[in-house]
């Protein structure tokens, strides 16, 4: 799949697109229901609102409607791997001229990172450099 067939979620939209991820095929009321439950500034999100932008996530491609029942039931058109690589490219390119690398840097410049997210840093590193080299050697 290219990257950019996927379109950019909204902050609102990725917070729903996580509710489907996890949840799976949802109606609007269990993601309303989702988002009310994780929200921990206190602000209520309508049961409109989550309607409205779960049809606007559907034009946009974003989500998939089924329409069998009453009730209709959405899911994520994307698997959360690909928009999260789709998202972290737009950056690279837009806020690090495309570089990983300053990204990288700067996420772990400015996080405090524990032993173990550092060590699964290292692990994904060699991962990686192996991927590589075997590549280069066939």
């Amino acid at each position: 799949m290219n990257q950019g067939e996927i379109p950019q979620p909204t902050e609102s939209e990725l917070e729903i697109l996580t509710v489907l991820w996890a949840r799976g095929p949802s109606t609007v009321r269990e993601v309303n229901d989702q988002l009310n439950e994780q929200r921990t500034d206190g602000k209520e999100v309508g049961y409109t609102t989550s309607l409205k932008l779960l049809q606007i996530m559907f034009e946009k491609g974003l989500v998939a409607r089924n329409t069998d029942a009453r009730t209709h039931v959405f899911s994520a058109a994307f698997a959360q791997a690909d928009v999260q690589r789709n998202l972290l490219q737009r950056l690279a390119d837009s806020a690090f001229q495309g570089s990983a690398m300053q990204m990288v840097m700067h996420v772990l410049g400015g996080h405090d990172a524990s032993s173990e997210e550092l060590q699964e840093v290292k692990d994904l590193i060699e991962k990686v450099e192996k991927l590589k080299n075997s590549g280069l050697k066939n």
